[in-house]
């Protein structure tokens, strides 16, 4: 790792990086900095609400959209060169993996002899993880989702959502969960009360003996006292957005698709269905993969009038219908035969510490070595990070401009080059099916939903 860093590449991408955010900083800290008109007037926008602006002037209500546009823009803050890729992406997402264990063995995301865990010592701890979750949320992500393995079982996940929580006051706007359910209904309240905004469930079917073919293991009741429980609190005003993700493979559960669709009927939930995809040790075949077009044709001989409600949005990763009357959506991720990586917006911290910045992708980077060498390669618990903190604080302020350009410290810099040459390195798209299939890459529980 230390050699990658000093490697001439990395040194020829911090100085492009460090010049253009500097130059970026302080054209923005030209404008905000300058001094405010005393008693400068407000005036009414366009729709006649009162807009003063960043600069302390006001634009009149008879301006026109163009001129409110520019004004606007002006203070608009340039999202971070780290999290951009060469195709004009934007990262605005992270997934986090915080477990490779699992209380499940779902035929499609873990092979049948299951799969090697990695020693406790190679996990990121939660003084580790949070430090990780600030780092982007400073350079723009605002919205993390905490998946696994199934991330219930790991013992300290409500100090952990607190922790990420707290990062509100910096930007994030949505702490979410992939889950099974199986304990969920445990620990809902609390990670609601520690900022959990949105639950993905992962629900295949509704037959419970059905349920415990696909997942080699019981608790479909389990699932659906936790699903039950979301609905409850959302009734009482909790707002959590709440998702059912749903694999679909062919012979297997596509005659769970219109029941899934008329849990819909009654419950504000989206279901969404996944095509089956390619990943080490899940046996995947072009023969069991249900094409989304199948689905809707499958779908629609029940219910004809079920249609596109909305355009996809700009990072949408599911195409979005519903049937007339019913207050639930049905959503198709497309993964294998309409994939949606032109506005892919998603990186992904596994929980071994890689950076992973496409989900078919095989080339990883370690974010956990590099944040481990002032530890001498040794997990960082909250004491040994406070001790880096004051060590990074003691050279700040120790060294004139040791601060450098981006206001980071020497260990964060490091950090954010690293990431921002993976992120450089994200091809435009994925490969396609055929590729897909005989492609090398983790067993999907080992990535992170």
């Amino acid at each position: 790792m230390e050699a990658f860093l000093r490697s001439a590449p990395l040194n020829f991408v911090r100085k492009k990086f460090l010049a253009e955010y500097s130059l970026s900083r302080i054209v923005r800290s030209s404008s905000s900095l300058a001094p405010q008109p005393q008693g400068s007037t407000a005036y009414n926008d366009l729709d006649g609400h009162v807009s003063p602006f960043a600069d302390g002037h006001a634009v009149p209500a008879t301006s026109s959209p163009g001129m409110l546009r520019a004004h606007h823009l002006k203070d608009v803050k340039p999202f971070s060169h780290f999290l951009t890729d060469n195709f004009h992406r934007q990262h605005t997402y992270l997934r986090i993996s915080v477990t490779e264990r699992c209380n499940l063995r779902c035929t499609y995301c873990m092979p049948a002899e299951g799969v090697p865990l990695s020693p406790s010592a190679n996990l990121l701890t939660n003084p580790e993880i949070t430090y990780l979750s600030e780092l982007f949320v400073k350079e723009g992500v605002t919205k993390i989702r905490l998946t696994g393995g199934e991330p219930t079982v790991r013992k300290d996940i409500l100090p952990l959502m607190h922790d990420i929580g707290s990062l509100r006051s910096q930007g994030l706007k949505e702490l979410c969960l992939t889950t099974n359910g199986i304990s969920l209904h445990r620990k809902l309240d609390a990670m609601v009360k520690a900022g959990l905004t949105a639950v993905n469930l992962s629900l295949d079917t509704l037959d419970p003996y059905q349920f415990q073919l696909m997942t080699r293991r019981k608790g479909f009741d389990a699932v659906m006292k936790s699903l039950e429980r979301i609905l409850e609190m959302n009734r009482l005003g909790a707002g959590i957005k709440l998702k059912i993700n749903t694999v679909v493979m062919r012979g297997v559960n596509e005659r769970d698709l219109v029941p899934f669709v008329e849990m819909g009927r009654e419950n504000n939930v989206e279901v969404r269905f996944i095509e089956y995809m390619p990943f080490d040790g899940n046996k995947w075949s072009r023969n069991k993969m249900l094409p989304y077009k199948e689905m809707v044709e499958i779908i629609r001989h029940k219910y004809p009038g079920m249609a596109k409600v909305r355009e996809d949005g700009k990072n949408e990763t599911s195409k979005t219908w519903q049937v007339p009357g019913f207050k639930g959506r049905v959503g198709f991720i497309t993964s294998m035969t309409e994939n949606f990586c032109g506005t892919c917006n998603r990186l992904r911290i596994t929980s071994d510490g890689n950076l992973k910045v496409c989900l078919f992708g095989n080339s990883e980077v370690s974010l956990r070595d590099l944040l481990r060498e002032e530890n001498n390669g040794n997990p960082m618990d909250h004491a040994a990070m406070d001790a880096m903190k004051r060590v990074e604080l003691d050279r700040r302020q120790g060294l004139p401009g040791s601060l450098g350009p981006l206001g980071y410290g020497e260990r964060e810099r490091d950090l954010l080059e690293v990431i921002g040459m993976a992120v450089k390195r994200k091809k435009e798209r994925h490969a396609g099916m055929g590729q897909l299939e005989n492609m090398k890459n983790r067993p999907m529980i080992l990535i992170g939903g």
